[in-house]
């Protein structure tokens, strides 16, 4: 996240298997499905008056940091998420048996 952005309060819905915060313009999330021990990161988005700082990248770190602390791969299915696991190769020994960046 960039200075621009006030910290974020983010939330893991669990019901609703998405991380999400309250920002400029509604609510901003990264969605999943959990398959056995793997999180299917399925859609990424933030309200376009939010977009450029640094919130999506807030999100998917708070689901990948989720994921590593409770032993689950990530099968990144999302293109944003995918870009973010490039971008941050220390996140890549989360990759799914088979789920490419």
């Amino acid at each position: 996240m960039n200075d621009e952005t006030p910290q974020l309060q983010i939330v893991h819905d669990l019901a609703r298997q998405r991380f999400e915060a309250d920002v400029a313009g509604g609510v901003a999330h990264t969605d999943y499905q959990r398959v056995g021990d793997t999180l299917h990161m399925m859609h990424t988005e933030v309200p376009p008056a939010s977009e450029g700082r640094g919130v999506a990248a807030a999100l998917v770190e708070a689901a990948l940091d989720y994921a590593a602390a409770n032993g689950l791969k990530v099968a990144p299915l999302c293109s944003y998420v995918r870009a973010y696991m490039r971008r941050h190769p220390e996140t890549l020994p989360l990759l799914a048996s088979g789920a490419r960046v």
